[in-house]
């Protein structure tokens, strides 16, 4: 169990499951579905967000909290009688580049309360098996942590081949069924894998089309990271280091967060083998990479004596793009940058709040664009991508200026006067935030 996740917060019983789970790595749980109790909805209830988005059932945080005791029982009354149904989920389309979306499913309130404390239950079984390589949607692990491997063994000298792997429409693939009989090598409580069918086997409402999709775990939901994990926690974590590893003849580590994944190998047939093996491992299970970004790499530190520049190889993981530059004392070193399909859509994302929200005040619009920004830093302001972010910056200040020079025909706003608005509004300040490579 990582060292940040501490039972603390959890009742009594879900600190037993821990132990039990941790001591007993081959152990059943035959008695689970009891946790979800009224004071494990009432954790639920706490935990979602008072913005969340709202599903089919069109409730609020506030709308279910003006009576919550009396819901929270009768919840707990019907999930005891076993009369609970799930509604259907709301699909929603998020803009991703190139004119592409990602579905989104929105569960209705109660359906948000029984995930989370399912989630509860299944994580405190879980977490003690799930293996280093994984940090996707686990306690005390962040994609920064994922990071830090990865330069850790690429610097030691461990990896000299990259394989880079995407997983197509990941969550709408899994098998369920397969993930049921995953589930049951730990869970044998009946009542509690009928519960996660429920949350599976679920109606999508998308727009005014309803259908029932007979693969995957809505992405979006609750409890889907965490089914998520475990799915590929068996096909693919396990798989790899107590079948793959053990006959290879060179080192070789998984990384991997959520379904974004890097394999970083020592030696050239291995990363070769291991290539043409994992496509076979995914298609066996409903999986399928793509074909344009799955793809292996050498990515072995350049020799000294190569000009000053660039490394000859780049890669993408967890929305930067990783590859070899010379330090200033002629030292090449492991870098990245923001990937320019992520940089691409802050920018844009920045530039159409700007158009939309041009007519608001301008410290509100200041406020508003301050924390959007800090909330890009936060995740993209690592050591050595100073560039990028200084990049989102002057995207951002052009974007500001041209919305706010045209909400007004009649006095146009001049640079020069922007920059006087700029000194009493100044835009965040492209600071360094989280130190990955080199540490």
């Amino acid at each position: 169990m990582p060292a940040a996740l501490t039972t603390d917060h959890m009742s009594t019983g879900l600190r037993k499951v821990v132990e039990r789970a941790r001591n007993e790595p081959e152990g059943r749980f035959h008695a689970l579905a009891h946790l979800i109790d009224e004071p494990a909805l009432m954790r639920a209830y706490q935990g979602i967000r008072k913005d969340a988005a709202v599903g089919v059932d069109d409730v609020t945080k506030e709308q279910y909290g003006q009576n919550l005791e009396s819901n929270i029982r009768d919840l707990h009354e019907r999930l005891k009688s076993k009369r609970y149904r799930h509604q259907p989920i709301r699909r929603v389309h998020i803009p991703k580049e190139r004119g592409r979306t990602r579905p989104i499913g929105i569960s209705a309130f109660e359906d948000k309360l029984v995930q989370e404390a399912v989630r509860e239950v299944l994580e405190a079984v879980y977490e003690q098996d799930f293996l280093d390589c994984s940090f996707g949607f686990r306690p005390g692990r962040r994609a920064h942590d994922a990071l830090r491997v990865l330069d850790r063994v690429v610097h030691r000298g461990a990896v000299n081949w990259i394989l880079e792997a995407d997983i197509q429409d990941y969550f709408g693939s899994v098998d369920r069924k397969a993930l049921i009989e995953m589930l049951q090598i730990r869970v044998a409580d009946g009542s509690m894998l009928r519960l996660v069918s429920k949350c599976l086997h679920v109606g999508v409402l998308d727009g005014s089309s309803y259908s029932e999709p007979e693969v995957g775990t809505a992405q979006g939901s609750v409890l889907s990271p965490l089914l998520g994990n475990v799915y590929l926690h068996y096909v693919l974590d396990v798989w790899f280091e107590r079948e793959v590893k053990p006959r290879l003849s060179g080192e070789a580590h998984l990384i991997r967060y959520a379904d974004d994944l890097v394999i970083g190998l020592k030696r050239q047939d291995d990363a070769e083998r291991v290539m043409a093996v994992l496509t076979k491992r995914m298609g066996r299970h409903g999986l399928t990479l793509h074909p344009e970004k799955t793809r292996l790499l050498r990515f072995s530190r350049p020799p000294r004596e190569k000009p000053n520049g660039k490394g000859p190889s780049t890669f993408d993981f967890l929305g930067f793009t990783v590859y070899w530059r010379r330090t200033k004392t002629g030292r090449w070193t492991m870098a990245c940058k923001t990937r320019s399909a992520r940089l691409r859509r802050a920018t844009k994302a920045v530039w159409d709040w700007c158009r939309r929200y041009r007519h608001k005040p301008i410290g509100v619009q200041h406020a508003a664009l301050t924390r959007r920004i800090q909330g890009h830093f936060n995740y993209f302001g690592v050591n050595g991508n100073g560039r990028s972010l200084a990049a989102l910056i002057m995207a951002a200040e052009r974007a500001w200026y041209t919305w706010l020079r045209k909400r007004s025909q009649r006095t146009r706003l001049t640079w020069k006067r922007f920059a006087s608005l700029l000194e009493t509004y100044p835009l965040p300040v492209p600071l360094i935030k989280v130190q990955i490579w080199g540490t």
